[in-house]
């Protein structure tokens, strides 16, 4: 499965503070056409890197801020629709107050492009419309703020809850082998085995069942 990936840098905001940061945005498909996973701080990059292809659909990982503040503009760019789990709606109106999403992300479903099919797997913790997207043909994972190469995404802020995002790691993601490769929100691309051990003991610590 081809992927792509555009950087992005700016602001991510929540409970009145302010961190600068980068984003990955990732783009599957091929020279026809693609999806887009998520949508930060700079619609431009991101129209440079599709180049004219056909975008199937912007989808948002989850609704803070730095990783949809860009996705009406790219709509308005690439005439796609954007989608986003229902449950971070919430977190969508605090950004995009006068304009909504298109579609709803259904966990279970399947996002297509270029002949490949992702699973849509919903992970609350670090919001509770984080969702993944898992394509077993190439053993490949867009994880958002789900999963890094160190481990969850970051809970402990409004919408957020650590145990919750460990039992959605455990019971949905630690169930791929452990050679799949996970494309993040935020820095280096890791694989499920090399973080299993660090995503376990941390359940271990706080004595999750």
């Amino acid at each position: 499965m081809p992927v792509e990936l555009v950087t992005t840098d700016g602001v991510f905001a929540l409970d009145g503070g302010e961190w600068e940061v980068t984003n990955n945005i990732w783009l599957v498909g091929d020279d026809r056409e693609v999806v887009i996973f998520d949508a930060a701080h700079d619609h431009q990059p991101i129209v440079d890197a599709v180049a004219g292809r056909r975008v199937n659909a912007i989808v948002c990982t989850h609704g803070h801020n730095d990783h949809i503040n860009a996705a009406v503009a790219l709509r308005a760019a690439v005439d796609a629709p954007v989608l986003l789990h229902p449950a971070d709606r919430m977190l969508w109106d605090d950004v995009h107050p006068e304009v909504s999403p298109d579609v709803e992300i259904v966990p279970g479903s399947l996002m297509k492009a270029a002949g490949h099919e992702l699973a849509v797997i919903h992970t609350p913790g670090h919001s509770p419309g984080c969702c993944c997207f898992h394509d077993s043909t190439s053993g490949r994972l867009v994880s958002g703020d789900t999963l890094f190469c160190g481990g969850p995404g970051a809970t402990g802020r409004s919408f957020s809850d650590e145990p919750t995002i460990l039992r959605s790691i455990r019971d949905h993601l630690l169930t791929l082998p452990d050679s799949t490769i996970v494309h993040t929100g935020h820095g280096e691309t890791t694989t499920i085995g090399a973080e299993r051990g660090r995503v376990m003991n941390r359940i271990s610590e706080l004595g999750l069942p």
